[in-house]
């Protein structure tokens, strides 16, 4: 399994970033798993930020989609403000299970003021 994410990187204050994570290898198919969108800012716990089983959902400044024919999830952030600085993870679990099976290497995000 893998997943693959990409599109962090170092903004300002007020501006937005999508982030993408490409999956693949999922045993039961990319359908049928919960997407989340997790985070990890230094010193800090890792946290859920928002996950999706069908349709798209916004959280706050954060919109989370997917596009199940192409095997990829989204997050959308608006409006970043340095608290947002972490580490964005993108996860996978069957639809069945509570447990996080899956996860990707993580993809920096650093906002400054």
């Amino acid at each position: 399994v893998q997943l693959q994410a990409s599109g962090g990187g170092l903004v300002q204050a007020g501006d937005s970033l999508r982030l993408s994570c490409a999956a693949s290898g999922l045993r039961f198919g990319f359908n049928n798993y919960v997407m989340g969108w997790f985070r990890q800012a230094p010193g800090k716990e890792r946290e859920l930020v928002t996950s999706i089983r069908y349709t798209d959902s916004t959280k706050g400044r954060f919109t989370i989609s997917r596009d199940n024919a192409k095997n990829m999830v989204y997050l959308q952030m608006n409006s970043l403000t340095p608290e947002d600085t972490a580490v964005y993870y993108c996860a996978a679990r069957l639809a069945v299970k509570n447990s996080w099976d899956h996860w990707g290497q993580g993809t920096q995000v650093t906002v400054s003021s």
